[in-house]
């Protein structure tokens, strides 16, 4: 099921680890965040929407930024403010808007994904698709980025416009990790459920939309339980929908605004 949200221009400071982005901790942060009932610190999260500057304004130690949209002094300013960065990039869907749009060819393009401009990735083309991954990954790690969030990465569930299977997501994910890896980056599993199981070991932490609402926290679990964060967010329940699991689970959570602008309340 493809409930992504489109993260393209867009800031997310995240409150959760800064160790290679893989042990869950908390932090405080902006006017929403008071302290929880039980005395532990918020996680302090917040999304900006538009291709404008990011605010980096928000006291938390985790940034989720467009990797295409924010420059290597971005990266600079927020290290310097003692943050780590990652770096959003749609790994598995192609982009009529992007600045190397051009090098995908016709035939690695499937189906519109939903989204405009986009089609999917014909992800069982890994010689042709990985040397165009890894100049993306190149750019990430030129600009300094800690880590990248792979967009786009459960096409084998979605009508691509291809026969995938589950191996070959399986291979198209673990080639994405490996090039991150070598490049000395971490890299979060997005989504693609399923495949937690025998992703785990390859990604270094994971990104999660809505599985309060769609009773899916526990799956996302094994996360934590290897001492990786989960990064969460809900967007139709509010946070005494979710909170009280999220933090049992030990996930950084927060509620968002489907715009994805400023606003933002976290547990």
């Amino acid at each position: 099921m493809n409930r992504r949200t489109r993260l393209l221009p867009t800031a997310l400071a995240l409150a959760t680890a800064t160790a290679l982005l893989a042990t869950s901790c908390s932090s405080s942060g902006s006017e929403d965040d008071d302290n929880s009932a039980d005395g532990s610190p918020p996680a302090a999260t917040a999304r900006q929407l538009g291709g404008g500057p990011v605010d980096q304004s928000v006291d938390v130690p985790v940034y989720d930024i467009d990797g295409f949209e924010n420059d290597a002094s971005v990266v600079a300013a927020l290290h310097a403010k003692g943050r780590k960065v990652i770096c959003y990039i749609n790994a598995g869907s192609w982009e009529n808007f992007r600045p190397d749009s051009a090098t995908f060819a016709k035939t690695l393009q499937g189906s519109d994904t939903g989204w405009k401009g986009e089609k999917w990735f014909d992800i069982r083309k890994l010689d042709e698709l990985k040397p165009l991954m890894a100049t993306r990954f190149d750019m990430c790690r030129s600009k300094g980025f800690d880590a990248i969030e792979p967009d786009t990465i459960e096409a084998y569930n979605q009508n691509s416009g291809f026969p995938l299977t589950p191996d070959d997501q399986l291979k198209y994910n673990r080639m994405l990790a490996q090039l991150a890896h070598e490049r000395g980056l971490a890299i979060g599993l997005k989504n693609d459920l399923d495949q937690i199981p025998a992703l785990l070991p390859d990604f270094d932490f994971a990104v999660n939309e809505e599985c309060s609402q769609f009773d899916e926290c526990d799956r996302v679990a094994p996360f934590v339980k290897a001492g990786k964060a989960v990064f969460h967010v809900e967007y139709k329940l509010d946070t005494d929908q979710f909170c009280t699991k999220a933090k049992s689970l030990g996930f950084s959570s927060m509620q968002k605004k489907l715009d994805l602008n400023a606003w933002r309340k976290p547990c």
